[in-house]
């Protein structure tokens, strides 16, 4: 189990390099190219979210006495994904920037308060998109654990329907005998 987390540990390493690089060579690149390659970050970016899942469920199966460790290290690649987002979505705005300058021809006097403004505004749904995972989280756990008791509920009561058919097993059981002590009682009198 902890090799196949080491794996995606690994997987997720190369791709946050890839995608760090990539990233800081945005800026730099003739337009079409930035288009490609804002797509291909986009794509890439996807991958690390569904790497960061997979190592989520890894460290769930883990036993419960190892697992503290995998959630701090857990813990650290988040941030550093959400950085990787954070620092995406600068290059993007950069880049939209510069695409809107060179249509309008503005000199971007504007474009600090409103990068400001924007950064903002994306930190805030970084936020709220945060406190909405971790209340989906909380929603996914709790049906889990309401999915054992069910099933727990389930055991008991088919445990309980056997011992009842038991009992009355057993109640037939005594009937016979105490017809067959009064007959021998009968006879013997």
């Amino acid at each position: 189990m902890s090799s196949d987390f080491e794996g995606y540990e690994q997987d997720f390493a190369v791709l946050t390099a890839e995608i760090t690089s990539k990233i800081s060579r945005v800026p730099r690149l003739p337009p079409d190219e930035k288009k490609q390659m804002v797509a291909n970050v986009e794509k890439q970016l996807e991958e690390a979210r569904e790497l960061l899942e997979q190592m989520d469920l890894e460290v769930r199966e883990i036993p419960p006495q190892s697992r503290g460790m995998y959630s701090n290290r857990m813990r650290s690649y988040k941030q550093e994904m959400g950085k990787l987002e954070t620092d995406f979505k600068r290059s993007r705005i950069a880049y939209s920037d510069e695409v809107r300058n060179e249509l309008l021809g503005d000199a971007g006097n504007s474009s600090e308060n409103q990068r400001a403004h924007l950064l903002d505004n994306t930190e805030r749904l970084e936020r709220s998109s945060r406190s909405l995972e971790a209340g989906y989280q909380i929603a996914v756990e709790t049906e889990q654990i309401g999915q054992e008791m069910l099933e727990n509920l389930s055991h008991d009561r088919e445990k309980i329907q056997r011992a009842r058919e038991r009992l009355r097993e057993t109640d037939a059981n005594l009937g016979k005998s105490s017809r067959i002590l009064t007959g021998m009682l009968r006879r013997v009198s």
